[in-house]
């Protein structure tokens, strides 16, 4: 079956979406210079200065800079912006557990996320969005 693509999807109105918050102290680094990580969800471009995240369930994905500088705080001693452990800022997001596998674009233009029957997508912000393994949200997302 051929997965679905996900395009200007908007889970602001969609009944089956939830809002939820992620609880998780994960572990960063910043990239020195520009390359790509490969999450289970597919690839994710960096830039300099970004975050190279590690979760708590040894995934691996990227956060770009300001959005991290928004979104995690330092923990555990350690002094923002140097490498080490951060804990996410608990904010509200929208996600959708999804019936069949799906494609979905990071942002306009970005690196394009595969998902299986099952897992999550994720809208941060209007034109932000994410992926989410099934495994992965029930050990680290709450429902609100």
């Amino acid at each position: 079956m051929t997965p679905i693509s996900l395009t200007r999807l908007d889970l602001t109105s969609d009944p089956a979406a939830r809002r939820v918050v992620k609880d998780e102290t994960v572990t960063v680094e910043f990239a020195r210079e520009a390359g790509s990580l490969m999450s289970l969800e597919g690839p994710n471009r960096y830039g300099p200065g970004d975050a190279l995240i590690t979760g708590a369930t040894g995934e691996r994905w990227v956060v770009s800079r300001d959005r991290f500088d928004a979104k995690y705080v330092a923990h555990d001693g350690v002094a923002h912006g140097d490498a080490g452990a951060y804990r996410n800022v608990p904010v509200a997001v929208l996600a959708k557990q999804m019936q069949e596998a799906f494609s979905i674009a990071r942002s306009e233009a970005g690196d394009v996320l595969h998902g299986e029957a099952d897992d999550w997508v994720m809208q941060y912000a209007p034109g932000d969005y994410g992926v989410v393994k099934a495994a992965r949200f029930a050990k680290v997302y709450k429902a609100l």
